[in-house]
């Protein structure tokens, strides 16, 4: 592992502090976790883009050409109004 310092606003660290608490965690893993959870979200985000660029409308509409219209068979299944 690595060690770091960092500067934060005091107000930041404040609620960072009362989470960590609410959640039963130390400041460290709140962070560590918060950290994880944007790198992950970044990296989502730039994994979408990648296939988003690779989309091919023809193949979808083909695709969904396929799928029976039909309405759901149960209630559950239907989107609301």
């Amino acid at each position: 592992m690595t060690t770091i310092s960092l500067r934060i606003p005091h107000s930041l660290h404040l609620a960072a502090k009362s989470i960590a608490e609410q959640e039963g965690v130390s400041m460290n893993q709140l962070i560590t976790l918060a950290l994880a959870e944007k790198i992950s979200a970044l990296a989502t985000e730039d994994y979408l883009a990648q296939r988003a660029a690779r989309g091919n409308r023809e193949k979808f509409l083909a695709a969904m050409a396929q799928v029976p219209d039909v309405a759901p068979e149960l209630d559950e299944d239907r989107l609301p109004d």
